[in-house]
């Protein structure tokens, strides 16, 4: 229902399927994907690793990265865009994080879904006349 509803979806890779795909972008108004390291070859195929959108005057770079292993500082996801963005959404972690770092907004939703003891989470973005703020909301209690 909140892809339904919101002005802009966005996706931050590992959709795994490409029924998904499909039915992310026929449910909404405007709907943007990036593949993730999870994903398979004919969706990484067909989906772009980086994305930048322009969202009245505020540039968006959606990235999913595509190296496994070990947490990473997020300022390493500066060097997947040759202009510095505005706000960089990206997946591949699945924790949660809204945080301002070197004048960029950093925003991974976490993962959409539950499992065990970990919540399913989405991000909310708002811009408003080139401001904007990041709220990260739990969709699904994970179990206790």
């Amino acid at each position: 229902m909140e892809i339904q509803n919101a002005d802009i979806a966005i996706h931050c890779g590992d959709i795994v399927r490409q029924s998904v795909v499909d039915g992310f972008l026929n449910s909404s108004k405007e709907g943007h994907i990036v593949h993730g390291n999870s994903d398979p070859v004919e969706i990484r195929e067909t989906l772009p690793y980086t994305k930048i959108i322009n969202v009245e005057g505020v540039k968006i770079g959606i990235t999913h990265p595509a190296w496994a292993g070990p947490e990473f500082p997020p300022e390493e996801l500066f060097n997947d865009f040759e202009e510095k963005p505005d706000i960089i959404l990206f997946g591949h972690t699945h924790e949660p994080l809204n945080k301002h770092i070197q004048g960029t907004l950093f925003v991974n939703p976490g993962q959409g879904y539950k499992s065990f003891m970990v919540d399913g989470t989405m991000a909310f973005l708002t811009i408003d006349e080139g401001k904007f703020h990041a709220e990260i909301k739990i969709i699904e209690k994970g179990k206790p």
